[in-house]
């Protein structure tokens, strides 16, 4: 992998881990259309991944010192309720992790058609997330609404979302957020929980991999070289750095259908392509 490739893919999964598109989906796209190695591309994957996830932090600090002063006295207060909540929706994505690593990872391979297929699912969920709340019925008042914004079964159906969103094409930021707003929850409590719910499964996940690393179960960067790690990485979380805090704006005031759009042509291009 040349300079160049790593700083644009830094750039690709940098802005798309955030916007409603899929940054695993683009990054394969983009992977096959600048001729990348695949050997060596899964370590770059994770070495941008955690850049994004820096990033997150580093937008979502104020909130997150609160949340940990909050734990620290020890009582069920608002931010206990706020990390329980967390809590419960990595469940699903956890269940996969452990069970179901090896399925998932087999979708990662050369062909980009699931890559369509998952664009094509992203693309439904945040065109019916704009106009649909399934369960309005059953959500609660502004008066007696649920403590933080979100109750602990919406938690879990967002969580449930999350764990799809492993498969390649299908949007973690997308999913989580539509199934959120399907469920009832309100777009300006949605935004943060959903990027606040990925920190610690991808964090654990990659402190996983960085331990198999040092006992030597594994290597690392082999095929790609520290130049081109380090350039995707600085990139991706300058751009996620940016993409993050858009995205907060645009998840509380703009329609999502227009992501929508973008994926549907996206998932059309591959499948003409891919033929």
């Amino acid at each position: 992998m040349s300079w160049w490739q790593a700083i644009l893919l830094g750039i690709v999964q940098g802005l798309t881990e955030f916007l409603p598109v899929s940054s695993s989906g683009h990054l394969m796209i983009f992977k096959e259309l600048l001729g990348v190695d695949a050997e060596g591309f899964l370590d770059f994957t994770v070495t941008v991944h955690f850049a994004t996830v820096l990033s997150t932090i580093v937008v979502f600090w104020g909130a997150i010192w609160a949340l940990l002063k909050g734990l620290l006295k020890f009582r069920y207060n608002d931010e206990t309720d706020y990390v329980c909540k967390l809590i419960v929706s990595m469940i699903p994505v956890g269940i996969v992790g452990v069970f179901f690593k090896d399925q998932v990872e087999a979708l990662f391979g050369d062909s980009l058609l699931p890559v369509g297929v998952g664009l094509c699912i992203t693309a439904a969920l945040l065109f019916f997330s704009d106009h649909f709340n399934l369960f309005r019925r059953f959500a609660k008042s502004p008066d007696t609404a649920y403590r933080n914004g979100i109750s602990y079964w919406q938690a879990l159906t967002v969580g449930v979302g999350q764990a799809f969103a492993v498969a390649p094409g299908i949007s973690r930021s997308g999913t989580t957020i539509a199934t959120g707003l399907l469920s009832g929850v309100r777009r300006s409590d949605m935004a943060q929980f959903s990027f606040l719910m990925v920190l610690a499964p991808i964090i654990g996940e990659q402190s996983l991999d960085l331990l198999k690393v040092a006992t030597g179960e594994a290597s690392f960067g082999g095929g790609v070289g520290p130049v081109a790690l380090v350039l995707g990485f600085v990139f991706a979380f300058l751009s996620g750095f940016l993409a993050c805090r858009a995205m907060v704006a645009l998840v509380r005031k703009a329609k999502l259908s227009w992501f929508s759009l973008y994926c549907l042509l996206v998932a059309v291009l591959i499948f003409v392509i891919a033929r």
